[in-house]
C-alpha cells in the first residue's frame, strides 16, 4: 500500500492506493498555507504519514506539491511566498525518507496531474501529451515516452509565462481573466462573480458572457497551437475548474486551433478534457513514484 499526498494552496488531499492505482480511501485537510507556511505543511504531512503507518506497513510515499520541484532531490527549489510562505528549500525526500525509512518521490502538482491523466485518465494509451490546467493562472506539463520533460532548470511547461498576442498567457488565458472581462462589461466588481455565474449567464444568452468565453477560447487556442507547433503530442489535455465546461469549450477550441495550423500539423493531436478530477495529482504522484523505483 502507498500513501499519496497532493499539497495545494488551499487543501492537502491524501489517501491510500494500491500499486495499480486503485484508491482505497481519499481524504483532505485544509493547507492553512498562510497560517503555518511551509513548516506547518511539513508538520501536517508527517502527522498523516505517521497515522497511516500505525495502521499498517507502507511501501512508499508519493508526493505531489505546489511549487517548483527538483524531482531528483525531491526538493522545493522555488515557491511563491504569496502562495505558501517559507516553502522554498523544503527537502521533502531527504526528510521523509530519513524519518520513515521508505521510498519517497516528489513532483510538481501540475506534472503529477498530467501523469495521472496519461496513466488512467484522458490520455490513457498515449505515450506523449501536454496538459494545461486553467484556473486562477495556467500551468502546463509536457510528457514524452511516458516521462515528464523537465527542462534544464526543471521548469519546462510553465506556459503561464508564454507570450501570446496581447501579453502573457497568465493574464489572457485564465479563469481570472474570464471573470474580470465579464465584471468590467457589467460594471461590477470581479468578486461579485464566479465561473459558474459566467457560464450560467452565457447559457441564458448574455452577450457579454458569450463574448468573454469566446475571447478566452481564442487565447487558449493560440497556446494549444504553439504547443502543437513545437511538440505535436498525441493529446492536449485541458484541466482546471472551468474546463469542466467541455460542451462549451470543445467546439470553440477545435475551431480556433484548426484556423491556425494546416491539417497535417494539428490533425494528429486530439484535444481532450481531464477525467480524474481531484484524484489526478495523487494518482500521478504514485505513477511518478513507480517510475522512480523502476529506475533504481
Amino acid at each position: 500500500m502507498y500513501i499519496c499526498i497532493d499539497i495545494g494552496g488551499t487543501a492537502i488531499k491524501y489517501g491510500l492506493a494500491s500499486a495499480d492505482g486503485q484508491l482505497i480511501e481519499t481524504k483532505s485537510t485544509p493547507t492553512h498555507a498562510h497560517e503555518g507556511g511551509g513548516p506547518g505543511i511539513v508538520r501536517t504531512v508527517r502527522r498523516l504519514i505517521r497515522q497511516y503507518k500505525e495502521r499498517g506497513p507502507l511501501s512508499g510515499i508519493a508526493l505531489s506539491t505546489a511549487g517548483m520541484v527538483d524531482p531528483q532531490k525531491g526538493r522545493i527549489f522555488y515557491a511563491l511566498a504569496d502562495s505558501i510562505p517559507d516553502y522554498t528549500g523544503t527537502e521533502w525526500k531527504e526528510m521523509l525518507e530519513e524519518e520513515f525509512h521508505i521510498p519517497c518521490a516528489v513532483e510538481n502538482d501540475v506534472n503529477c496531474a498530467a501523469l495521472g491523466e496519461l496513466w488512467l485518465g484522458a490520455g490513457k494509451g498515449c505515450a506523449s501529451a501536454f496538459m494545461m490546467t486553467i484556473g486562477t493562472s495556467i500551468g502546463g506539463c509536457a510528457i514524452y515516452d511516458g516521462h515528464i520533460l523537465h527542462g534544464a532548470g526543471c521548469s519546462a511547461g510553465e506556459i503561464a509565462y508564454m507570450r501570446v498576442p496581447g501579453g502573457r498567457l497568465h493574464d489572457l488565458a485564465s479563469a481570472t481573466r474570464l471573470i474580470r472581462d465579464v465584471a468590467t462589461a457589467k460594471g461590477v466588481r470581479p468578486d461579485e462573480l464566479d465561473g459558474r455565474a459566467v457560464f450560467a449567464m452565457a447559457a441564458d444568452g448574455d452577450t457579454d458572457a458569450i463574448g468573454a468565453i469566446d475571447a478566452l477560447s481564442r487565447d487558449i487556442a493560440v497556446a494549444i497551437g504553439n504547443v502543437i507547433t513545437v511538440l505535436q503530442p498525441q493529446v492536449v489535455i485541458l484541466g482546471g475548474g472551468i474546463m469542466a465546461q467541455e460542451g462549451v469549450f470543445r467546439p470553440l477550441l477545435e475551431q480556433y486551433v484548426s484556423q491556425q495550423l494546416p491539417p497535417a500539423m494539428y490533425g494528429p493531436t486530439r484535444i481532450a478534457f481531464a477525467r480524474l478530477g481531484n484524484t489526478a495529482g495523487m494518482l500521478g504522484a504514485l505513477y511518478h513514484l513507480r517510475q522512480t523505483l523502476s529506475q533504481e
